[in-house]
């Protein structure tokens, strides 16, 4: 199958007490692309980008990764086609060193442990934090643990990157490296957040998601120049282009 082709077809989801997270969701994201899902608090991006590789599963519609529907039976083999990155690292680092984390994933698909010691080491290096690998994760401030999960996510050698605001809690220098380093992936990123200058750096795309449904689609700036539509979905022009 293509794994570069990540396609929502009139996905609908709604929580445990009823109330609708996501109602009859399109999109479809080809292989290359950076695209941002912005929206207020509760408009449904978390939601949407933990189905992507089968964290929630459908109520309606689907979520194709290629061609193969996200379900119970393919889930395994989607997740090693589209890397997760949780909003909070902690989610991520559950073991007594960096490097053991790293290698997770990559003992868990089977490579014999010399790839899986290469892998650590090449994704240490591609992140920036080699000098971190015998740290345990509790250790380390907001920024390294957060460099610590992509180079969890990276170690499975995924097409996708999907993240989950990765720009939270970080302060000013640490979010501007996290940016650096997002922008060398050549990956497909797909990236729900409330920073939409973050978005303006990395996302040649933009979804507006507004009450669990697509409100607009199209290209960053101009997206991000329709002040009306913006204001309608609780959000702002970024800082930059407040200037």
């Amino acid at each position: 199958m293509s794994h570069h082709l990540v396609e929502a077809r009139n996905l609908s989801f709604s929580y445990p007490d009823g109330t609708p997270a996501l109602k009859d969701v399109n999109f479809r994201i080809t292989h290359g692309e950076s695209v941002a899902f912005i929206g207020a608090s509760g408009a449904g991006k978390s939601t949407l980008i933990h189905h992507l590789n089968g964290y929630l599963m459908p109520q309606a519609g689907e979520v194709r990764i290629g061609e193969v529907p996200v379900t119970r039976e393919t889930v395994s083999g989607i997740r090693r086609t589209v890397g997760m990155l949780f909003q909070d690292p902690d989610d991520q680092l559950f073991m007594p060193t960096v490097s053991d984390d790293v290698a997770f994933g990559p003992l868990n698909l089977g490579l014999p442990r010399d790839e899986v010691d290469q892998r650590v080491t090449d994704s240490l290096s591609v992140v920036g934090i080699e000098h971190l690998r015998d740290r345990p994760p509790y250790k380390l401030s907001g920024g390294e643990k957060r460099a610590a999960a992509i180079a969890c996510v990276i170690a499975g050698a995924p097409d996708i990157l999907a993240m989950d605001e990765p720009s939270s809690d970080l302060d000013p220098w640490s979010r501007r490296q996290l940016i650096q380093l997002l922008a060398g992936f050549k990956h497909t990123k797909i990236i729900a957040t409330h920073d939409l200058d973050l978005a303006l750096d990395l996302c040649e795309r933009v979804i507006v998601l507004h009450k669990g449904e697509v409100r607009k689609d199209g290209k960053t700036r101009e997206i991000f120049s329709d002040e009306e539509m913006l204001l309608e979905c609780h959000l702002e022009k970024p800082l930059r282009m407040q200037t």
